[in-house]
């Protein structure tokens, strides 16, 4: 049965290999040390943005650890445990030198306003989550009315175009109507005004994490998505901004929406002021249909303590408290620490900003 295993994975390696790792990891574990090699070659080194440092697709870093990630920008380096093959640690560096960007997508920025000095000399940019949800589905996020107010604050600190408001994902019941959800969306676009030019817009995905720790979650009938996207395009442009759908095709397109992606290489540009050259080789966007360049994340899943209830990145909720107990701001890992075993790659970074001109430098 092993044997029959491997072969299956060899031969689906082909098509997808950070796929088969996860396979062959789940049902392989004897053989671990086989499959670190599989995972060696077929996790390349050059598999990842490494010139965008990103902290938002697996916690929400600035809320809950920013003491750690400010320890990390002191001391220049952070390491990172691959999710499905624990004993595979990238470690990075944390300079401008060769990190042309930090992405941060958080529902609570406030807690490291303290230290964002330390990202001075570095590109930014930042997506801010504001819904019109309550506590019975974003538990510990805090006033959203605050939420806001800091928003504004971040916005000034970092400019315009180096900010965004994501209201996503959107679901539907008997509370959170279409009526309620574009209400709020007015509202909050009126108080956002002249301090974002991005909203970003999604529908709740109910994959089997969602089922698990949402189960009465529906998806969203492709009449109402069409009839939400439109009205939202109308309210975003009263207000002077641009709606991008995440991760949900072109059909608001020709609404007026920027569906090409929401991390676009356009739009670390803008916040950042300069030209990016990447090579082709390492090209790798989000997914086959959006341009999103998500880059290198230095979180960890199960580790978020929001606890919404449609979230993506806490796969097992009970997990999140023991996690967080194993959390040493002075450690180079967001959880935990070095381990025996542990197989260290010193991740090869490269800035990709073209030296030769600043795409500024002429208007």
């Amino acid at each position: 049965m092993e044997s029959r295993q491997i072969a299956w994975g060899a031969i689906i390696s082909t098509f997808n290999k950070t796929f088969v790792l996860v396979e062959i990891l789940r049902y392989n574990t004897e053989n671990s040390d086989i499959y670190v090699r599989e995972y060696e070659l077929n996790y390349g080194k050059n598999r990842s943005n490494t010139m965008i440092i990103n902290t938002g697709q697996r916690t929400d870093i600035p809320a809950f650890f920013p003491e750690w990630l400010a320890n990390r920008l002191r001391e220049g380096v952070v390491c990172v445990r691959n999710p499905y093959n624990p004993v595979q640690v990238s470690r990075y560096k944390l300079d401008p030198k060769v990190v042309d960007i930090i992405g941060f997508c958080s529902k609570n920025p406030a807690p490291f306003f303290k230290y964002l000095d330390l990202l001075d000399g570095y590109g930014q940019f930042w997506y801010v989550t504001i819904t019109g949800y309550d506590r019975d589905i974003e538990p510990h996020v805090p006033d959203k009315l605050k939420v806001m107010e800091d928003f504004k604050y971040l916005s000034k600190k970092v400019g315009l175009d180096s900010i965004g408001w994501r209201y996503d994902p959107i679901f539907i019941d008997d509370k959170y109507t279409v009526d309620f959800h574009l209400k709020k969306i007015a509202e909050m676009a009126e108080n956002l005004e002249g301090y974002t030019r991005i909203v970003v817009i999604s529908f709740i995905d109910i994959y089997d994490k969602v089922k698990r720790n949402f189960p009465e979650a529906r998806g969203v009938s492709a009449e109402d998505k069409v009839y939400l996207g439109q009205k939202i395009i109308e309210i975003a442009k009263k207000h002077g901004m641009l709606v991008k759908p995440c991760a949900e095709g072109d059909f608001l397109e020709k609404y007026g929406a920027d569906c090409r992606g929401c991390m676009t290489l356009a739009d670390y540009e803008n916040a950042i002021g300069k030209k990016l050259i990447p090579p082709k080789s390492k090209i790798q966007t989000a997914r086959e249909d959006c341009a999103c360049y998500l880059g290198s994340d230095i979180g960890a899943y199960d580790t978020c303590g929001h606890l919404c209830r449609y979230c993506y990145a806490n796969n097992d909720i009970a997990q999140v408290p023991v996690n967080r107990k194993l959390h040493n701001p002075n450690s180079q890992f967001l959880i935990g620490d070095y381990r025996p075993g542990d197989i260290i790659h010193d991740v090869e970074q490269k800035s990709w900003i073209d030296g030769q001109m600043d795409i500024f430098q002429f208007i």
